[in-house]
């Protein structure tokens, strides 16, 4: 109900503001909650992803719920290695900020390639054994290897790389934008319109990034809440959405279904008729609606038992 979903979005207002008056006293319980949350979030999308692949007729939620179960790893170690939480007392704040830039490019990229499997088969363990040897490398190359790009220099702050990587994540999201645009056809409308939102505040939260030359600064903090934003956006919209609209999210095409069967019906030259265990005609051939002298739309809905047979054939 719309009453509930003004609720939901009043919520999460709250907890925004609540999250930056935290950042005000706690920078890094702030920090830990925000990633936290998204680690969560990317941990829930699988879990709805894999129970319910054999229900969907495409795999676009299946290759997000696999792509964000190896974001919320790298977030993970993002959110162990900032500064201050003392797990990894060898690193220092480049670290962590090699994580973060390992897990947005991960995300980004995969929100550009999920709407390819709209149309197309997911390949499960290619692409999972994939995601899990890039991941598995990256976390790697920062945290043994030493071979990873430098994104943070005490006391100069932001290095080029850094910089460079948010506007090419950026680029990267407003083809995800593009694409997916191609393709909102094949998604509910409300959930579409979540998807762009949450890639257009991933972008908001890049750029935040760019601008900020302390760990526990300002603009570090903007960029966390925007990411609160972008991850609550997508939980709206595959978690959420999901369980409490089911049919609109993971059966979009039964519509197109619809459409095909009621062709292939119509081609008949007996009556053919659908209809649920209410007796409710959901279905009726072109021939039938002659037969009975109504127009198809005046049948479906009705009682077939009740309307249209003679009670000694009932």
């Amino acid at each position: 109900p719309r009453r509930l979903r003004g609720l939901a979005w009043l919520v999460g207002g709250g907890v925004v503001v609540a999250l930056f008056l935290l950042a005000r006293s706690s920078y890094l319980l702030f920090h830990t909650g925000v990633e936290l949350f998204s680690v969560v979030v990317g941990c829930s999308i699988f879990v709805v992803a894999w129970n319910t692949r054999r229900w969907v007729s495409n795999d676009y939620l299946l290759f997000l719920g696999v792509s964000y179960l190896f974001v919320a790893a790298a977030d993970t170690f993002h959110a162990l290695s900032y500064p201050g939480m003392g797990v990894f007392p060898s690193f220092g704040p480049n670290e962590p900020t090699q994580f973060w830039i390992l897990a947005r490019y991960l995300e980004a990229f995969s929100l550009l390639a999920a709407p390819v499997f709209l149309t197309r088969r997911l390949r499960l363990v290619p692409v999972a054994a994939a995601y899990a040897s890039v991941t598995g490398f990256g976390l790697l190359a920062i945290g043994r290897l030493g071979i990873f790009p430098a994104c943070f220099v005490e006391g100069s702050g932001l290095t080029t790389f850094k910089i460079a990587s948010e506007y090419a994540i950026c680029a990267v999201l407003v083809g995800g934008i593009v694409v997916l645009s191609r393709h909102r056809s094949s998604l509910a409308p409300q959930v579409f319109r979540l998807l762009v939102g949450a890639m257009a505040t991933t972008i908001a939260a890049e750029l935040s990034f760019t601008l900020y030359a302390d760990v526990y600064g300002v603009m570090n903090m903007v960029g966390h809440l925007f990411k609160v934003v972008s991850f609550f956006l997508v939980y709206r919209a595959v978690v959420a959405t999901s369980l409490s609209t089911p049919y609109e999210v993971l059966f979009r095409d039964l519509t197109l279904s619809h459409a095909r069967a009621q062709a292939y019906l119509d081609m008949a030259g007996t009556i053919l008729v659908a209809f649920d265990v209410e007796g409710k005609v959901q279905l009726i051939n072109r021939r039938g609606a002659d037969v009975l002298g109504y127009a198809a739309d005046e049948i479906v809905g009705r009682n077939w038992f009740d309307d249209f047979l003679p009670e000694s054939r009932r």
